[in-house]
């Protein structure tokens, strides 16, 4: 690689390099300005603190790459191995009992860099080795921070480009009072009812990413990097986003990048001086040097930029990861007034008080049956996606949302027109340890034999909750996407599920022509009797409906 060894007026110059390097590069670092003493140290510290962040330290990542079936991939493999958080955590998420915003893993970091650093420039000193600068370990440095940052941008950057990260909302979301809403669902909706401008912030990100494979266009990366993703920090805490740590994250990375070219950048376009950049480039001398540094480069371009865009779109056009992928019963799918209900055989007139009266409910056009009550009911404040990736995971119906909104997934028998439905909330299991109790603040030790007979029964009742026959004429949900979705990740995801989970469920049968009058009768998840008269309306909104729709139902 070429070497630009110019100086500007008056900057020193470097006489004396370490014996056993190359002649050319001796030629080329003589010609570099010298570092001061407390740059030498800022360095050390720095080294260390970010090739701490910037590869991965878990076991599990290393695992989970090992592990990846590459020839039925999954979106979700490559976005991983590209998401990946790193750093130096082994006094966990908190640093004196606070977790300082999430930012605790960076503190400990950059403690024990510096300390690291310190310690290494005691050692030069002790051993009085020749005082050298470190611009083959700066360049390197720099390498797998750009690595690093247009891996991860890119992978973030394409659930934009093919919207799948704020999806258009579902009509269950479109019926809730604005008022339920949380400050981070508003904010994902804004995006999400405009899938054009999510598109842009999706180039935008690409791009940057792209151009950090590339040394000569670094620092124009760098700086759409930091411009793009600081603007996404601040979104995240004015709205409560929950990703501000992991798009700080890339803004560290893209300063890091820049902190050679902002005096320079300033000289030229505040001081309007004449610039030239002083930049050091390795030299690769062997044959197998230049095509392995070649080859990995290409790869890498190809994976992140060509395999993961290919996935990404088969993601975005039968499976996408916020939207469940298997269709709904067609002549089920719409909006519904609930004209009658009927609990346990006792006629319940509509009220807008009631808490048990069904106010309204929506068929989506996938596997997704959602309904209102006038109850407060526990807030859902993941993103939505859910993980592992089956259906029933995907909760972006509800995140966020108050006001009683229920959303059951559901599993059509439609020879016997029969629905099984489960809560799509999974409440958080309660960790306490071995006590019971209002508040966890006494009652008596749990038998575990008890509990775990208990557990047993559970799954055993799960297993029978649909009956064989059922099941056959169900089919494998794993498979009810077009086979150029299918993924060895889904088929594991699906065939791990746990023989029981926490859920409410409830069976209903569903009598109907053509859709627009459905009555549903059956046992409720309070096991109470159930029989609800549907009748569907023609709801108009102000919203156009998105010409980026992701899924295929």
């Amino acid at each position: 690689m070429a070497h630009n060894t110019q100086t500007l007026p008056g900057e020193p110059v470097i006489r004396e390099r370490a014996s056993g390097v190359p002649p050319a590069v001796n030629a080329a670092l003589a010609q570099l300005p010298a570092w001061k003493e407390y740059q030498l140290v800022l360095f050390r510290i720095a080294f260390i603190f970010f090739i701490a962040l910037s590869v991965p330290n878990s076991v599990e990542w290393y695992k989970q790459l090992l592990q990846l079936n590459w020839a039925q991939l999954n979106y979700r493999d490559l976005y991983d191995i590209a998401r990946f958080g790193s750093g130096i955590n082994f006094l966990g998420n908190t640093i004196f009992g606070s977790p300082l915003l999430g930012y605790a893993n960076w503190i400990t970091t950059a403690l024990i860099a510096t300390a690291g650093g310190l310690i290494w420039t005691g050692i030069v000193k002790a051993r009085r080795l020749p005082r050298k600068e470190y611009y083959s370990a700066w360049y390197w440095l720099r390498v797998v921070v750009r690595y690093r940052a247009g891996i991860g941008i890119i992978g973030f950057g394409f659930t934009k480009l093919l919207p799948v990260q704020m999806p258009y909302p579902s009509l269950g979301v479109l019926n809730t009072n604005f008022g339920d809403l949380t400050a981070q669902k508003i904010y994902w909706l804004s995006i999400g009812i405009v899938p054009w401008y999510q598109v842009f912030a999706g180039v935008v990100e690409v791009t940057a990413g792209t151009l950090l494979f590339f040394r000569k266009t670094t620092t124009l990366g760098a700086v759409l990097l930091l411009g793009a993703l600081g603007d996404i920090v601040y979104v995240n805490f004015a709205y409560d986003g929950g990703v501000h740590v992991y798009s700080s994250y890339f803004v560290l990375l893209a300063a890091l990048l820049l902190v050679n070219d902002v005096p320079k950048i300033y000289h030229l376009l505040v001081q309007e001086r004449f610039t030239v950049p002083v930049n050091y480039y390795p030299v690769f001398p062997e044959r197998w040097q230049r095509f392995t540094r070649i080859g990995l480069k290409s790869f890498t371009i190809f994976l992140f930029l060509g395999v993961l865009f290919y996935l990404q779109l088969i993601n975005f056009l039968y499976d996408p990861y916020k939207q469940p992928s298997v269709a709904g019963v067609k002549e089920l799918r719409g909006n519904y007034q609930v004209t009658e209900f009927r609990l346990n055989g006792q006629v319940i007139p509509y009220s807008p008080l009631d808490t048990i009266r069904w106010q309204e409910a929506t068929f989506e056009n996938w596997s997704t049956f959602t309904f209102r009550v006038n109850k407060p009911h526990p807030l859902d404040l993941s993103n939505g996606g859910g993980d592992p990736q089956r259906d029933v995971n995907r909760t972006f119906e509800i995140t966020g949302l108050a006001g009683g909104q229920r959303a059951f997934h559901y599993y059509a028998d439609e020879v016997n027109k029969v629905l099984y439905l489960e809560d799509k909330y999974k409440p958080v299991p309660d960790r306490r340890n071995r006590t019971a109790g209002v508040g966890g603040d006494g009652g008596a030790v749990v038998d575990e034999a008890a509990a775990e007979a208990a557990r047993k029964e559970a799954a055993q009742q799960a297993k029978d909750w649909i009956p064989a026959e059922a099941r056959k004429n169900i089919g494998d949900e794993s498979l009810k996407i077009a086979p150029i979705a299918l993924s060895a990740r889904r088929a594991r995801d699906y065939a791990n599920a746990p023989a029981f989970e926490n859920r409410k469920r409830f069976t209903v049968k569903y009598a109907t022509t053509d859709g627009s009058h459905v009555v549903l009768t059956g046992v409720d998840e309070n096991k109470d009797s159930l029989y609800v008269v549907l009748d569907r309306v023609d709801r108009k909104y102000t919203l156009a409906p998105s010409t980026l729709q992701a899924g295929n139902y």
